[in-house]
């Protein structure tokens, strides 16, 4: 006899109407984060978006070297795994009032090109994807019938054998262990693509696997390593000897082959789901207020000689200058002790845990304000800027789009979606120009002093959008370190002023066809990629336990 298809569990009985749903903890993402909703009238009417693990750093860093801050903070994620060195060596190096040379300024540019386009593949792909993708319902496709849809797609992708996908697809499902497809609303009536299309973005999360293994190691050519390059030091880089006509050569094989499967996987994809679902996603889970700091540096003045420019955007004004000192970090609604909102060059972080209330403290992120307003950041934020600023390659990007697929409107889930996609296509166009720069008889690092006393603060845009890192040194050592993250400004609570966090935000008015599968809940909460540090956990691999280690 041949083996039995496992059938999952039945699904929960549906809450009551008005009740509040608790998705705890939000998988497909990098952290713990707990989102609870409530809905009323087959929507979202209210939600809350609470942090649940506390980083610490900032307390760790305390008494160390400045110069070795990177070494930490590069650490707090696996996933954004050059950002936070990057921002750390700026800010000491403003501290410092140091120049970098441009042989060093073109490296950090490469080695944070190839974090986007590595970070934004995986992204959508093996974490936002099987939002909209119906893996299930590929077993029902016709592989011939979607061959023909790919090419009608994507003229120029290489060829896939749907037959061979479909195949593979069935073999897990028929062994009721689905694999990374386990877990998944199957057959919830938010899922609109056909059985082809569902079977064409499986094959292409399959490809993406491959895909993303090769761009990582562009990381590994400049920095030595991936997760984690080490090639980094306040003054430059030290990958001096690594500057040569061969490391520039393999670093450009791997960016042609990322570049074409962006051209031809990645932004089609994207179109194609703008195109499906565009006529509910294009029109909520928007933002008012944007915000970008801006990157890659191509001379030694910032912000002017920014690619992706700096600005700010509240509501549908004009784009801003940004005036750091407007920036406050309120924890009213955070686990840390006092009320005060304070400029993060005068931070605090001391925790102090109660229980988690929606009407109190429920959150271990505090809640950054600009201008007392809570900012997006992110893809979103960075083309809107840009493209709104005049970027050229921005505005014809988005141009582009919203004439293909009709999204005109992306203040939306589906915007955010889109950006992210738009942005790496333009950033490796983009690292073409810089790799063209390298000179390989050029300096890569200058020389310092650490004075006694000194302040700075490192300015990035990560994958997921704005970070900060301040520093305040003291006789040598670092006295105070902050740094406000990406996620902070997505997913922070609510402030002083009851404001809801732009997550929070952007939920009210996602309709909930099941309350108890809210699918539409975590397509709305993927599409800002949420990255909340990370956690440690150690696992006895032959009893399987999860130990919880406390440290004291």
């Amino acid at each position: 006899m041949g083996k039995k298809t496992r059938r999952p569990p039945p699904p929960p009985p549906p809450p009551p109407p008005g009740s509040r749903i608790v998705i705890d903890p939000v998988t497909r993402i990098e952290g713990h984060l707990r989102i609870e909703v409530e809905v009323a009238n087959g929507q979202v009417a209210n939600a809350w978006s609470s942090g649940t693990l506390f980083r610490g750093v900032e307390i760790i860093l305390k008494g160390r070297r400045p110069e070795d801050a990177w070494l930490f903070t590069q650490r707090l994620c696996g996933v954004c795994t050059y950002v936070h060195g990057s921002t750390s060596v700026r800010c000491v190096e403003d501290a410092l009032n140091l120049g970098i040379p441009d042989n060093a300024r073109v490296v950090r540019n490469l080695l944070m090109g190839a974090q986007f386009l590595h970070d934004h593949i995986v992204h959508f792909y093996h974490l936002h994807a099987l939002d909209w993708v119906d893996v299930v319902s590929a077993l029902s496709a016709n592989p011939a019938t979607t061959a023909g849809l790919a090419h009608d797609v994507s003229p120029n992708a290489y060829t896939i054998d749907f037959a061979a996908v479909k195949a593979r697809l069935q073999t897990l499902v028929s062994s009721g262990q689905l694999g990374p497809f386990t877990g998944g609303y199957w057959g919830h009536p938010a899922y609109i693509l056909s059985p082809e299309e569902n079977l064409l973005l499986v094959a292409h999360y399959l490809e993406a696997l491959h895909q993303q293994v090769r761009t990582a190691k562009m990381h590994a050519i400049f920095g030595g390593k991936n997760p984690h390059p080490q090639s980094l030091i306040v003054g430059g880089v030290t990958c001096r000897y690594d500057i040569t006509s061969a490391r520039i050569a393999e670093f450009k094989a791997i960016l042609d082959e990322t570049k074409n499967f962006i051209d031809s996987f990645y932004l089609p994809d994207v179109a194609l789901l703008a195109q499906r679902y565009k006529g509910t996603w294009s029109g909520i889970g928007g933002s008012d207020n944007f915000l970008a700091f801006g990157e890659f540096p191509e001379g030694p003045s910032e912000p002017g000689s920014l690619f992706f420019p700096r600005g700010a955007i509240l509501g549908q004004g004009p784009i801003q200058p940004v005036d750091l000192s407007r920036i406050n970090e309120h924890v009213s609604h955070s686990w840390y002790a006092g009320t005060a909102a304070l400029n993060p060059a005068a931070g605090v972080t001391e925790p102090s845990y109660t229980s988690p209330s929606t009407s109190d403290r429920y959150s271990w992120l505090k809640a950054p304000r600009y201008l007392d307003q809570p900012m997006e950041v992110g893809p979103l934020a960075r083309m809107l800027v840009a493209s709104q600023g005049g970027q050229t390659e921005a505005a014809l990007a988005v141009t582009d789009f919203q004439s293909k697929t009709g999204v005109s409107n992306l203040r939306s889930v589906l915007g955010r979606t889109a950006a992210r996609a738009l942005e790496t296509q333009i950033i490796a166009g983009r690292m073409y120009q810089w790799l063209n720069q390298l000179n390989t008889a050029g300096s890569t690092r200058v020389r310092w002093t650490m004075p006694a006393q000194a302040a700075g603060v490192g300015l990035n845009e990560a994958p997921r959008g704005a970070l900060g890192h301040w520093i305040d040194i003291q006789n040598g050592q670092i006295a105070n370190y902050q740094m406000v993250v990406p996620s902070t400004w997505n997913f922070g609570p609510r402030c002083a002023n009851e404001l809801p966090g732009p997550a929070e935000k952007a939920l009210v008015g996602t309709p909930v066809a099941d309350p108890a599968r809210p699918l539409e809940v975590l397509r709305a909460v993927h599409s800002f990629d949420p990255c909340i540090a990370c956690a440690v956990h150690v696992i006895d691999t032959r009893n399987r336990r999860v130990v919880k280690v406390r440290a004291v």
